[in-house]
């Protein structure tokens, strides 16, 4: 389904807290009195932004773009007016999302609404028995929610037929994109019904998003409850600048600090498998998650942390999305993400449902570049920590000390060949640098020779055998020897 796509914004709300955000109630947003029955029940009272902005609109049958930070009850937003919309019309509806963990936490929000209205659910998700998912579906399905790899498994087995589906929604797309996962949903989009209902949610708007709405969506209306790229401002973020070696002596202040739930993020799955076992022998209660590890062992690690029987969460990216966890204090980035975008899903999962929480980064020195990419995707400047390691215990180390001054000079340096001295002022703008060109020049300019540049020509001998410099025509003591260059022309220094 090619369709032509405008651009039609319902609006953008500056409103980026939970659900203290609205004051109006689910009772005023047309939901049926069966649905507003079981959201009472379980203490739905007041709708975050992006609920109370997109069920009245998704309830009309439009194609619908949602963007919301994580943590903002997206979930809600999309599945309380797909249900009323098969209760009232019938038909069918598939959620596809890109974790095996966020597939099953969609499905234990969506049971709440649909267990009373009798209407079934289904996962299919990797990692789990095929026949047992094959079973479920002969029993008759109303929702299916899966991952794009296993609902083309059922698809090329004819084990499931999608030729009733009323409604696609496609939660956490911008994740599902940059896990490769476009050729899959290509594939999923050739079984649905031309004529159909098409809902797309993101917390991140890249242009490959905005490809796949023009080619799956027909004249969507864009809901946006917080510009793109921003983070919740319950959530109170902080850099700190440390070396690799000291990093783990960080780590461990730090959970002597923070005494409640702590998620840690590692960029890879050795990573995260090697700082577990550090941490357990440490003394610490704390589970891994991961794509190493089976599903059995995913679940049971996110069901301890869930139940506090694990204080500590290691994790990487791809296992992350369908960590929906209240209460969790901090969110700590052990290693930065690869992509930018992922900075802001990981941060996400602290100061949900109107809680405050903190997210602290540790970045290594030679990381300004990858520091400066989150910066310029928020539009904001990370606040440098004053606390660390060296500190606490009464000074910098020298190696934390050299660590935060290469950190310093490489930003500087990116700085200056941007022309900013910092990404971005307070009010989101690109702020320029303060530095003045040297007079008579651009910062460009050569030096002078004899200004004493690292680049100065090396003096020349006279007749008698001294010293003598090319354009001052002084002359150094006899037995004078200019110092050796290296290859980056910096004189060697004298130990």
């Amino acid at each position: 389904m090619s369709t032509q796509s405008t651009d039609r914004t319902l609006g953008v709300s500056d409103s980026t807290d939970a659900p203290a955000a609205s004051t109006e109630s689910f009772n005023n947003l047309g939901i049926a009195p069966q649905i507003l029955k079981t959201l009472d029940y379980y203490g739905y009272k007041i709708p975050t932004p992006i609920q109370r902005d997109a069920i009245p609109v998704v309830a009309t049958g439009v194609d619908v773009i949602g963007i919301a930070q994580t943590g903002t009850g997206k979930t809600l937003a999309f599945g309380v007016p797909t249900v009323q919309r098969l209760m009232l019309q019938g038909g069918k509806a598939l959620i596809v999302v890109p974790t095996r963990e966020l597939a099953i936490q969609v499905e234990e929000s969506l049971v709440k609404i649909t267990r009373p209205l009798h209407l079934q659910t289904a996962v299919l998700i990797g990692g789990e028995h095929i026949g047992r998912q094959i079973r479920r579906l002969q029993m008759g399905i109303d929702i299916v929610v899966a991952t794009p790899g296993r609902l083309n498994d059922h698809l090329k087995q004819g084990t499931i037929k999608l030729d009733t589906v009323r409604v696609v929604i496609l939660d956490e797309a911008d994740r599902m994109l940059d896990m490769g996962f476009a050729p899959q949903i290509a594939e999923i989009m050739n079984f649905v019904p031309k004529d159909r209902q098409t809902l797309l949610f993101s917390a991140t708007m890249p242009d490959e998003i905005l490809h796949m709405t023009k080619k799956y969506q027909k004249d969507p209306i864009r809901i946006e409850v917080a510009r793109a790229g921003t983070a919740n401002v319950q959530i109170e973020q902080e850099l700190i600048i440390v070396s690799r070696a000291e990093k783990q002596n960080m780590l461990e202040t730090l959970l002597n600090t923070f005494k409640g739930s702590v998620l840690i993020f590692s960029r890879t799955r050795h990573g995260a498998s090697n700082l577990t076992r550090a941490l357990r022998a440490g003394g610490h209660q704390a589970m891994e998650i991961h794509s190493d590890r089976s599903l059995g062992q995913r679940r049971q690690a996110l069901d301890s942390f869930k139940s506090g029987r694990a204080r500590i969460l290691v994790a990487t990216d791809i296992a992350a999305r369908g960590i929906d966890v209240t209460g969790i204090e901090l969110v700590l980035n052990y290693d930065l993400p690869d992509n930018a975008d992922d900075y802001i899903h990981r941060i996400g999962r602290t100061g949900r449902a109107g809680a405050t929480g903190h997210a602290i980064s540790l970045a290594s020195p030679d990381q300004a570049k990858e520091v400066r990419a989150i910066e310029r995707l928020m539009r904001i400047t990370l606040p440098r920590s004053e606390h660390s390691v060296g500190e606490l215990a009464g000074g910098y180390s020298s190696n934390e000390r050299r660590g935060r001054q290469q950190f310093h000079r490489s930003e500087r340096q990116n700085n200056f060949n941007s022309g900013e001295s910092r990404p971005f002022n307070r009010g989101g703008q690109p702020q320029r640098s303060e530095r003045t060109p040297r007079p008579g020049g651009s910062f460009n300019t050569p030096r002078p020779a004899g200004s004493g540049s690292f680049n100065t020509p090396r003096p020349a001998r006279s007749s008698d055998g001294q010293s003598a410099d090319v354009a001052t025509g002084i002359s150094a003591p006899k037995g004078f020897v200019a110092p050796r260059s290296n290859r980056n022309n910096r004189p060697f220094r004298r130990k």
